[in-house]
């Protein structure tokens, strides 16, 4: 069996699944601005803004992942709800909502399957900080204990 890649909740992104080729982070901080008369805006900063991740890849049903794959994230989607998105090397992204699922299919078979899929998942951060969630999980453990 091959090794996950990825994961967003219970689904694993792996060869045999749904193997990305591509992954796009777009992270942005908030920066208020403030006119000066004479001189150059001043700017105060306000935090995170909002953070993104973009899956994308190709797909050979023959070969790797294809609609089963595809119709459980889209389940997941119409959930609404956020998942703990972690790599195959263990780093913690943060917990992510399912944004978009864009689907393109080509190349059929006679029956009207597709030989070739791409897809594009768009994912949103939608929790606070890791740094306050790894605090809320070692104050649960620490409360477990005592």
């Amino acid at each position: 069996m091959d090794l996950p890649m990825m994961s967003l909740g219970l689904f694993v992104f792996r060869l045999d699944t749904l193997p990305y080729q591509e992954l796009q982070q777009q992270l942005a901080w908030r920066l208020a601005s403030n006119s000066r008369v004479g001189l150059r805006p001043s700017y105060q900063y306000l935090g995170p803004d909002e953070e993104s991740i973009t899956l994308s890849g190709l797909l050979l049903p023959e070969l790797t992942g294809g609609d089963t794959a595809l119709s459980l994230l889209r389940l997941m989607a119409d959930e609404g709800k956020a998942w703990p998105l972690i790599e195959g090397t263990g780093t913690l992204y943060g917990w992510f909502a399912i944004a978009a699922l864009d689907i393109r299919r080509q190349d059929f078979f006679s029956d009207g399957k597709a030989r070739r899929m791409d897809f594009t998942l768009s994912l949103k951060r939608v929790d606070e900080s890791l740094i306050e969630q790894l605090g809320m999980a070692t104050a649960a453990l620490l409360d477990q204990v005592a």
